[in-house]
């Protein structure tokens, strides 16, 4: 059956792809920010936080809970960001798929 190995190349130069677009994916840095950007947060796209920077008159002792508002403000902000360009980047692998999780 020459149609399978020629299907199975195409396979797997489709999953080399993946791996590379995950990999870009991966290595992109998403800013998220809190309103009038009083905390600032840098996630890469796996995920991982990179850094977290606030303005000074966030840091107040008789409001704590603002401060935690704000920094899931941006926080939530950068994780949409990941999940819409995730989405975007690698949801040409999966479209019509009906993956679950995916």
């Amino acid at each position: 059956m020459p149609g399978m190995g020629n299907m199975m190349k195409q396979m797997r130069q489709m999953q080399q792809q993946m791996q590379q677009d995950q990999a870009a994916l991966d290595a992109t840095e998403f800013t998220g920010k809190a309103p009038d950007d009083m905390v600032v947060v840098t996630f890469t796209g796996d995920r991982t936080m990179k850094d977290i920077q606030m303005k000074p008159e966030v840091i107040d002792p008789d409001d704590p809970d603002m401060l935690g508002d704000l920094i899931t403000a941006a926080v939530n902000d950068a994780m949409k960001q990941i999940s819409d360009q995730t989405q975007q980047t690698l949801g040409k692998y999966t479209a019509g798929m009906n993956i679950p999780g995916l």
